[in-house]
């Protein structure tokens, strides 16, 4: 059996391991050469190219675990998506995205699409009625992002799929919050899937890395694009991602399990107003995120009542970090209007429902009665 179609923590352990063949060592040994021989060989490796040893490695451990042919690593989520997008877009084309997603994604869009002339449609909703509606004759890519960044929405990916390829256009997810350990879109048609492997492909805050999955035909296209622009990750970070991706189902499992107890807990408490979550049988997608995930994610979002300052609660915090990204193993809060959605405009932010008081919550591995202390202490702070 090969490799790439056994368990998901084999896949993490095993598969885009670089093998040791002079020392016979347990790990994957690190080549930082930055130059190779280009006679007589097969591949012609430099860095830029996307091909080094560790590079080429770690984009099978990527492929196995979202089920693709090949993938890519970036130096960056936003030099992942940004390299998707141009490799698709060009100028006089269309691209349909998702109202709600990534603040950074969004503002590139905003900011970079205009000089290129490529024309761009935010959805008025996350429904495939609302992808559909946006199409003009001109559309080359649809861009979605479930579960959305802060507000955990939820988008049908068998059903934008099957547009996009009823319409012969491009469709491309941000598979971030999910991970591949509760997502796979590919399974459901989507072309291709990115990732800020900053996130929880690293799981430890201390790495800052993209990835692009999918079909090889529609990888060479942004390899062509990505060569030219230089958004490779050097070979010390790549193997450190690998490192670091041999525990993902574990402790991705565990984060998920955390954020269900939390959100259960936050939904039923008298200071909470609010809780995003899909796992919530409240959640209005609740029945179509169990359809389409393995399970439910480790973030969620949730606003508190109007009495208590979302600011000076995060400041009480002992325990859980108010820190500015997501994913690693401790647990963290953060203000989307202060970070992630802060390059929106207040009326952009409103429009898709991020409030000035909510906040995101990314769960870690810790024991889930130690974060529900850490809240109940940090609120009667604020309160007294």
């Amino acid at each position: 059996m090969k490799l790439e179609n056994q368990g998901l923590n084999t896949i993490c352990t095993h598969v885009g391991e670089v093998p040791d063949e002079q020392f016979k060592g347990a790990i994957s040994p690190i080549y930082l050469s930055s130059s190779y021989q280009f006679m007589d060989v097969d591949v012609k490796r430099y860095p830029r190219y996307f091909n080094t040893p560790n590079q080429e490695y770690l984009a099978k451990k990527i492929a196995a675990l979202e089920h693709t042919e090949t993938a890519m690593i970036f130096g960056s989520g936003m030099a992942a998506i940004s390299h998707m997008f141009l490799a698709f877009l060009k100028s006089g084309d269309h691209i349909v995205v998702q109202n709600t997603l990534y603040g950074g994604t969004s503002n590139f869009i905003r900011e970079e699409f205009p000089k290129l002339n490529i024309e761009f449609t935010f959805t008025n909703g996350y429904k495939v009625e609302d992808f559909e509606a946006a199409i003009q004759p001109n559309t080359k890519l649809i861009h979605i992002e479930t579960p959305s960044n802060p507000l955990l929405t939820i988008t049908d990916i068998k059903a934008i799929a099957h547009l996009g390829k009823q319409k012969n256009i491009v469709t491309s997810i941000d598979n971030t919050f999910a991970s591949p350990v509760n997502q796979n879109p590919i399974d459901f048609g989507i072309d291709l899937v990115m990732h800020s492997a900053t996130k929880y492909f690293g799981g430890h805050s201390d790495i800052c890395a993209g990835a692009v999955a999918g079909s090889k035909d529609h990888l060479d296209k942004i390899w062509n694009v990505s060569k030219n622009y230089g958004g490779s990750l050097s070979d010390f970070t790549v193997w450190m991602l690998e490192r670091s991706m041999k525990t993902m189902g574990l402790r991705v499992k565990a984060q998920t399990k955390n954020a269900n107890k939390l959100a259960k807990w936050l939904d039923k408490q008298a200071f909470v107003k609010q809780v995003y979550y899909p796992g919530l049988k409240s959640h209005p997608e609740h029945k179509l995120a169990k359809s389409q995930m393995k399970g439910f994610g480790a973030m969620l979002s949730f606003e508190l009542i109007d009495s208590i300052s979302s600011d000076q609660f995060m400041k009480q915090l002992k325990l859980i970090k108010a820190s500015m990204s997501l994913a690693g193993i401790e647990s963290t809060m953060l203000s989307p209007t202060q970070t992630s959605h802060s390059l929106l405009t207040p009326e952009q932010r409103l429009e898709i429902g991020i409030s000035d008081g909510l906040i995101r919550f990314s769960l870690g591995i810790e024991e889930a009665k130690d974060l529900k202390t850490d809240i109940k202490q940090a609120v009667k702070a604020v309160l007294k």
